[in-house]
């Protein structure tokens, strides 16, 4: 190897070296854009798929700093399933549901569901993934059970009121009515292309409609036992 090419490669070696250097000075933003490019990898891809050299050269980082974060592979996708919950948990706070008239809050509660599952495709895939695993990843973490608690509690706050009011039905579990939500709002995500293939709905490039956004949600009232004669 001549002169020329040695300082070409030292120089490549160094700029790299600058820049994975300039990265760790902000390991919050370094964090976020590898947990942003794995999500999607795992997403599409599954766990054994996914390849952590196609994350690295994403987020123009190297396997050493992703496996310095996360520990490791199966690290990073525990990482992965938490942020998704996080974010998803995060968002449906802001809705402020206690504010709300209980028939209302559902109804917000319905199409913020809806809504998170038909623009974020990437969630859905992550938890068939993770249900493929039975739930392996999952029951490790010490976060998502927590941050699901509070979505149930917000449930049983809204259901209890309505319950006061005479405006839903008695003998409900708000676990139950969560699992109503999900069923309807995640199969009209993960089912959108079977389902479009078996009754002849092209939904390949469209936003999932198996289900339209005001059938779930008048499903779900009708669930509670709330109808507009009440």
């Amino acid at each position: 190897m001549n002169q020329t090419v040695h300082f070409e490669v030292a120089k490549a070696r160094t700029t790299d070296a600058l820049k994975e250097a300039g990265r760790t000075n902000d390991p919050a933003r370094t964090m976020a854009e590898i947990l942003e490019v794995a999500t999607h990898e795992f997403a599409d891809k599954g766990l054994t798929g996914a390849r952590i050299d196609e994350i690295a050269a994403a987020t123009r980082t190297s396997k050493r700093m992703i496996y310095y974060y996360f520990g490791s592979k199966d690290g990073l996708y525990l990482a992965v399933l938490e942020e998704a919950y996080r974010r998803m948990r995060s968002i449906e706070a802001d809705l402020h549901l206690d504010d709300l008239e209980p028939v209302a809050a559902l109804r917000a509660l319905v199409e913020f569901t809806y809504d998170h599952h038909r623009d974020n495709e990437d969630f859905i895939r992550l938890v068939m993934s993770e249900n493929i695993h039975r739930a392996e990843y999952l029951r490790q973490s010490k976060t998502i059970r927590q941050l699901n608690v509070k979505a149930i509690d917000s449930i049983q706050q809204l259901y209890e009121r309505g319950l006061a009011q005479g405006l839903f039905r008695p003998g409900l579990d708000p676990v139950d009515i969560h699992a109503a939500i999900s069923a309807l709002t995640v199969f009209n995500v993960s089912n959108r292309y079977t389902f479009g293939t078996i009754f002849d709905r092209d939904e390949r490039h469209t936003p999932a409609q198996t289900l339209q956004r005001e059938h779930v949600v008048q499903l779900i009232l009708r669930f509670a036992g709330y109808s507009e004669s009440v």
